[in-house]
């Protein structure tokens, strides 16, 4: 029981399939108190109810401040402390540099980055009176290779901007025995992958990765939890891949 006691929010967690529902499942697994964040009320509360009793749903736009003040301060009203912060939402979108429109750009950056961002600033405070504090923001392999795969130019930016979003915040917080770290997770097989690709590009994709198989959302769930517990407590800063060999560096 890695996360005994602790209280863990995670972003964009309401996804049957996803990374962000398999990280709250591993979490309420190890003993946390998991808090699942998502645009829609209801099936954020569905799956926090799938997850056991004790847990707790809740509609926030990460990209809002003003909601993800609301739903933080919901949160330390309901358990009294924040002690893990996953910052999973993200969308994407496969456009080409020259197709990528203002709109496109915004909706893209404001989830994975901006997002990022506000719901960092929400619980550091509490964490800095708590003198503790572990906050996992969910990259890509897209940041660091240079797109490829699905996303468009604005997502490897967005990501390549959490990873140094991360770092900046890692050397701030440190002080503040508040730990922060990156995962870069590579092709991952979740619903929103699934139905993008075809069998042909599916083994070409495969045909790249050195463990021969695309990633599962557990495979990056574990991570999560490495990096939340304190498995990792001499850990800030870091970049970890999730990605089965498809970029080494």
């Amino acid at each position: 029981m890695l996360l005994q006691g602790k209280v863990a929010i995670i972003t964009g967690a309401a996804s049957a399939r996803g990374i962000g529902r398999a990280t709250a499942t591993t979490f309420a697994q190890h003993g946390a108190r998991v808090v699942i964040l998502d645009l829609d009320a209801s099936a954020a509360r569905d799956a926090a109810a799938s997850l056991g009793e004790g847990h707790l749903g809740l509609a926030a736009n990460v990209a809002d401040q003003a909601l993800v003040q609301q739903a933080v301060a919901a949160v330390i009203e309901h358990f009294g402390r924040i002690d893990i912060l996953v910052n999973n939402a993200g969308i994407t979108q496969p456009l080409k540099t020259l197709e990528i429109g203002h709109c496109d750009y915004d909706k893209v950056l404001d989830v994975s980055l901006r997002g990022t961002l506000l719901m960092s600033q929400a619980v550091i405070p509490l964490m800095r009176q708590q003198a503790s504090g572990s906050i996992v923001c969910m990259s890509s392999v897209s940041a660091q290779r240079g797109g490829g795969i699905f996303g468009g130019p604005h997502y490897s930016a967005a990501k390549a901007g959490v990873l140094g979003l991360g770092k900046a915040m890692a050397r701030e917080l440190g002080p503040d025995n508040i730990r922060v770290n990156s995962i870069a997770p590579g092709l991952i097989h979740t619903d929103i992958t699934g139905g993008l690709m075809q069998d042909e590009r599916r083994h070409a994709i495969i045909d790249g990765i050195p463990l021969g198989r695309l990633g599962e959302a557990q495979d990056v769930a574990n991570a999560a939890l490495f990096l939340a517990s304190d498995l990792s407590s001499y850990l800030t800063g870091v970049t970890l891949d999730v990605n089965g060999g498809m970029l080494i560096h």
